[in-house]
């Protein structure tokens, strides 16, 4: 059969597999009502979808299976067993998992902005943003794809090129806030406010933005990055609480009054990207964070991870959320890492979460439901998600830290886990971790 022929067969091939709509593709094409809701990542930072599928999407009924949790095609799916024509020999696509922006990858290259462009010009991608790692110590491209070609396909385009040394998706992650239920203090933690103080500790939260003019974070001292500027600011509540809750003053006391927050907004509309995230990780590092805040999951992405190993060799802890998807949900990234904290959310009965997910990979639990925290517009409302538990958590670490500064972040993680209160199976298990941290015993055993 003719070269010309089989082309002309794997092309239709390649067509007909993006014609089975990728779930979570859908989800950011259309609301419940079938209303475009998120504007494309692209080259304006947007999630944007192939023409093609955008109209296939605008006139399929939404419901609720038009958001799972994945964002793979179908021909992204097909992992290693799909071969597809490039510029030289058929290559294999490599297999994506969990949610991605649909038109770009992440790719790190030896080389500067003319590297960058040349791979760019051999697999007919577009260079929309190029930054070198802090973590990393390389250079980060984001490609745009504009032909409509699967990710799962560019990703092992661009590594037939010697200079490309990692390629990934750009995975989505999204925020960990729940419907709140009721409300309690932090008395399940023997936290006494007289003695809370975070006084110097550099604490960076990656997260939406926040509302500067609330009173309980009008006095913080803060630095701020901004991973979309592209992107106008329409959302704020997130950041707004869990600030709040770690470094809360005058109007509403946090845990860990007098702290620097290095605060860098990654997301908006409750969504970022690991583009973003890598950025605000680097920036963090960069300003000495010693802690790092990271209230939201998403899937597993090698280049996050790797950058999340490389700031807990420097000595950073890394807090995240364990997930609001329920306990039978596979592990939620970051927290799943071996270098970072996983914490689950509790209520005023020390009963886990009932949305929050389980693994082995849930390292301790703190106060998520019903907490009283501060919200835009000046207010205070009760919120609830393991993403408010890491912060309790957080700001709970940069006590001791602030007590304790000849002990390393890690020597006081492990004495927080070591003394907290052993909640569900003995010893450490997949719904509590170690269990409820206690701060006073932690500062007893100082």
């Amino acid at each position: 059969m003719p070269i010309r022929s089989v082309r002309r067969i794997v092309e239709v091939l390649l067509i007909g597999s993006c014609l089975a709509a990728p779930p979570g593709a859908r989800a950011f094409a259309q609301s419940a009502t079938g209303q475009a809701q998120i504007p494309p990542f692209g080259a304006t930072e947007f999630v944007e979808l192939p023409p093609l599928l955008v109209d296939l999407f605008r006139s399929t009924p939404a419901g609720p299976e038009a958001t799972p949790a994945t964002g793979q095609s179908a021909a992204n799916a097909q992992g290693a067993g799909a071969a597809f024509p490039g510029s030289g020999p058929l290559i294999t696509a490599i297999a994506t998992t969990g949610a991605f922006v649909p038109d770009e990858v992440l790719v790190t290259i030896d080389g500067d902005a003319a590297a960058a462009a040349e791979i760019a010009a051999a697999n007919g991608l577009q260079v929309r943003s190029l930054r070198t790692s802090f973590l990393l110590a390389t250079s980060v491209v984001r490609f745009g794809i504009p032909d409509g070609r699967p990710v799962g396909v560019v990703l092992a385009q661009v590594l037939r090129d010697g200079r490309a040394t990692a390629s990934e998706p750009n995975h989505i992650y999204t925020l960990q806030q729940a419907k709140p239920v009721s409300g309690y203090t932090l008395q399940n933690i023997a936290f006494d406010p007289a003695e809370a103080n975070g006084s110097n500790i550099r604490i960076a939260v990656i997260d939406t933005a926040r509302d500067r003019a609330h009173p309980a974070l009008a006095g913080i001292a803060v630095e701020d990055f901004d991973a979309l500027p592209a992107i106008p600011v329409e959302n704020s509540d997130h950041a707004t609480s869990i600030i709040g809750l770690i470094a809360g003053q005058d109007s509403f006391q946090g845990l860990a009054p007098g702290a620097l927050i290095l605060h860098a907004r990654a997301f908006e509309n409750g969504k970022s990207n690991a583009d973003a995230i890598l950025a605000s990780l680097d920036w963090s590092a960069e300003r000495n964070a010693r802690l790092i805040n990271m209230s939201f999951v998403g899937p597993r992405n090698k280049l996050f991870e790797l950058a999340c190993a490389k700031a807990f060799e420097r000595g950073i802890l890394l807090v995240a959320a364990a997930g609001n998807n329920g306990p039978k949900a596979p592990p939620a990234f970051p927290g799943a890492y071996k270098s970072v904290v996983a914490v689950t959310a509790t209520d005023d009965q020390n009963q886990r979460m009932q949305q929050a997910n389980t693994g082995a990979y849930v390292k301790i639990s703190a106060p998520g439901v019903g907490v009283m925290a501060p919200i835009p517009g000046g207010g205070y409302d009760l919120v609830t998600g393991t993403s408010f538990a890491a912060a309790v958590y957080t700001g709970a670490i940069a006590n001791l830290m602030r007590s304790a500064p000849d002990k390393s972040a890690f020597d006081l993680e492990n004495k927080v886990s070591k003394t907290a209160l052993d909640l569900g199976g003995k010893g450490r298990d997949v719904e509590f971790g170690f269990g409820l941290i206690n701060l006073k015993a932690a500062t007893r055993e100082q």
